[in-house]
């Protein structure tokens, strides 16, 4: 009621004269979401909804503001981007407004005073019609909008077109494994969230949606389980802020959602998601052990850099002990192109990168896995750069928890070959000789040494860094959210040459706990004999490049 427009952590801003003549063309924040928000007008539900329940005044303010809109934006609003991508949003509010009006005036047509509406709403159809946004989630939220219009105005050719796209959309936004195709695991949440809306839509207008949406549905739901971790918190991959998993009561979702106290756990400790993922945990928790003591990690491969992915191919992320170990380094919106420049390349992910060459989003492939009661294996292999090949061979143990890396590298020149290790921001790192890191936190019971292996020769000075908070190239941050940046520890185990070989152990242990290892060959296969906290256990190195583990 007074034109003051609020979204995220932005303080709010007075956008109008308080009689609903809006200046469109403000951004004081410079922030395109801001700005896209801003143009969606879903900021006047409130008024809307008050306007359903009879508010004359809130009527004419809502009225006022839409109007404003559709006058200062005339159709066609393709040159304004922000216009554009809210077209669907605003589709929605503009239909709530319908309703409020016949509400409000106690009618059952409107009147003609409000002919500028249906106008509008034609306009925003005509609009959605002409520019699918396609199978993602943007394609489905317009096709929703654009079924709306046709059910609030009785065209059965937006309905028809609304419905062909949602079937288009239903079998590539949600695979037949129930993987998203956003490559972000937040994106997850929402299309379950997006395809119930499409769902009810349907069913609002009398038409039945078919069984492929539920099951679909039910597939993704279990997708994000999966993608839980024990700290009941989303896997931070691509596009995702740090946000817990929502409770999908009567799916999988709601036992990861809920750390086991309800619903049912998924049959599978370990999923491979063809779309690139893999799932991996010690368990979901037992009357011995709580779903939040046990152990997760994620792995990424799978077809190119997509809609809201990341070049973060062969990235691990991985919890152990009750805490984040290994982190993804978030999301920081659109606003600042070097930000997130920097979030999405590889260097932002934990990957082994040559930081000189152009990252040329590769397709990666699972070459490789063996999963078993103590240790799971897998092997990844793609080309991140011109001239450049990589393998990544994965090894994540229990009892004791452990991850082992064996990073290999060729390229054509020689150049440094870095592997990255991004930590949670309440620790910080610190290089302790050549070949070992430790990260802790003050009054903490857990720490984490990271150890590079002197794997095929000695290690050279300089060969273990770490990175906290630095701008000028920009590495170690972490952002939960898009307006949070936190500085977070970034370990570095480097390397020089056209071929290279990097083995990495990162070890959680109590904050006393000892970690030791010695070396030693055994035929072809190269041994690390490793304690950590006095338990023993032996990894071995084939000289196939495979990491077993021996005992």
């Amino acid at each position: 009621m007074k034109d003051t427009f609020i979204w995220s952590k932005f303080k709010p801003t007075k956008v109008g004269d308080g009689k609903g003549n809006i200046n469109w063309k403000a951004n004081p924040y410079k922030n395109p979401s801001w700005y896209m928000w801003l143009h969606s007008l879903r900021w006047i539900g409130q008024g809307i909804t008050a306007a359903q329940n009879g508010d004359k005044a809130a009527l004419t303010h809502v009225t006022a503001i839409a109007r404003d809109w559709v006058k200062d934006n005339p159709y066609s609003w393709k040159a304004n981007a922000a216009a554009h991508e809210a077209t669907m949003h605003r589709t929605n509010v503009l239909i709530c407004l319908r309703q409020a009006v016949l509400s409000n005036l106690k009618v059952t047509k409107l009147p003609s005073s409000y002919a500028w509406l249906d106008t509008a709403l034609i306009n925003h159809a005509k609009f959605m019609t002409a520019n699918w946004g396609g199978a993602g989630n943007h394609g489905t939220d317009e096709s929703i909008a654009l079924f709306g219009v046709g059910c609030t105005l009785n065209r059965s050719d937006y309905m028809k077109t609304a419905q062909e796209r949602l079937g288009k959309a239903i079998t590539t936004s949600i695979d037949a494994q129930g993987a998203t195709n956003e490559q972000a695991t937040g994106y997850a949440q929402f299309n379950y969230s997006l395809w119930g809306r499409a769902t009810k839509a349907l069913q609002d207008c009398g038409v039945e949606p078919g069984k492929t949406i539920s099951t679909r549905r039910a597939l993704l739901a279990t997708f994000i389980a999966h993608a839980t971790t024990p700290l009941g918190m989303m896997q931070q991959i691509g596009d995702t802020e740090y946000v817990k998993t929502n409770n999908i009561v009567g799916t999988p979702a709601e036992y990861a959602a809920t750390q086991g106290k309800s619903g049912t756990a998924p049959k599978d400790r370990v999923k491979i998601y063809s779309a690139g993922y893999v799932f991996g945990r010690s368990g979901w928790g037992s009357a011995t052990t709580p779903f939040s003591a046990e152990s997760a990690y994620s792995l990424r491969f799978g077809p190119k850099r997509a809609l809201h992915g990341h070049s973060d191919h062969t990235a691990i992320t991985y919890q152990a002990r009750g805490r984040d170990i290994l982190n993804d380094t978030g999301y920081a919106g659109y606003a600042n192109k070097d930000w997130r420049t920097w979030i999405v390349g590889p260097s932002a992910h934990n990957v082994m990168t040559t930081p000189k060459l152009a990252d040329t989003n590769p397709i990666t492939k699972l070459t490789r896995s063996s999963i078993r009661d103590n240790a799971d294996f897998y092997e990844m292999a793609d080309s991140p750069a011109a001239g450049v090949s990589r393998t990544r061979a994965v090894l994540i143990l229990r009892k004791p928890d452990v991850v082992v890396t064996l990073d290999r590298g060729t390229a054509k020149t020689a150049q440094q070959f870095q592997t990255l290790w991004h930590l949670p921001s309440d620790q910080r790192a610190t290089v302790s000789g050549r070949a070992a890191a430790v990260a802790t936190k003050a009054g903490d019971n857990t720490r984490t040494v990271l150890l590079q292996i002197p794997y095929k020769g000695a290690l050279p000075a300089g060969s273990t860094l770490v990175k906290t908070g630095q701008t000028n190239p920009i590495q170690g941050w972490h952002f939960p959210h898009i307006t949070t940046r936190k500085a977070a520890s970034t370990v570095i185990f480097a390397r020089a040459g056209k071929s290279v070989s990097i083995l990495s152990l990162i070890v959680p242990t109590r904050a006393n706990g000892a970690v030791t290892y010695k070396t030693r060959m055994s035929g072809t296969t190269y041994v690390i004999d490793l304690t950590v906290d006095g338990v023993k256990t032996s990894i071995g190195v084939t000289g196939g490049g495979s990491l077993v583990r021996m005992s």
